[in-house]
């Protein structure tokens, strides 16, 4: 694998938003009530304004691009928005490579912070995996967090 995870640009829009789509969507195999996502999660507009204010990430393996990452930076606090892998490419590694290069890019960063749904047992067991610990819940989401000292 020859991967590289870097800021996604205004023309990679279009085919991270289709990715972005396709995973969010595939959430009904694990437990999602109908598909969907997060908000924004299948419109290019959405992804195109996120790339323009250098949310926007990419995961490419060889060229291809098979994942991306929306990352909010507020001081010393890192919010992972959401990440996500091209469902013909889930359990290959993807997701770990974009977290741990996240949390590699943003090595002085205090705290990494994320929620998903509660309804989705693959991702807590992803991230708590990961390290990520939760921090709190409401009726709808788990909250993580992860220090970095």
């Amino acid at each position: 694998m020859r991967l590289q995870f870097v800021k996604a640009s205004t023309s990679d829009a279009l085919t991270l938003n289709g990715i972005s789509k396709r995973a969010f969507d595939s959430d009904v195999q694990v437990g999602a009530p109908s598909a969907g996502g997060p908000p924004g999660y299948m419109s290019v507009p959405y992804h195109t304004k996120m790339a323009r204010s250098n949310h926007l990430y990419k995961l490419t393996d060889g060229g291809l691009i098979v994942g991306g990452a929306i990352l909010f930076l507020d001081k010393d606090k890192l919010n992972i928005g959401r990440i996500f892998v091209s469902p013909e490419h889930f359990r290959k590694g993807y997701g770990i490579y974009m977290m741990q290069e996240i949390e590699a890019m943003f090595s002085d960063v205090k705290e990494f912070t994320l929620d998903t749904p509660i309804w989705n047992v693959r991702t807590h067991a992803f991230y708590s995996k990961l390290g990520y610990t939760e921090a709190r819940r409401d009726n709808e989401f788990i909250y993580y967090s992860k220090k970095h000292e």
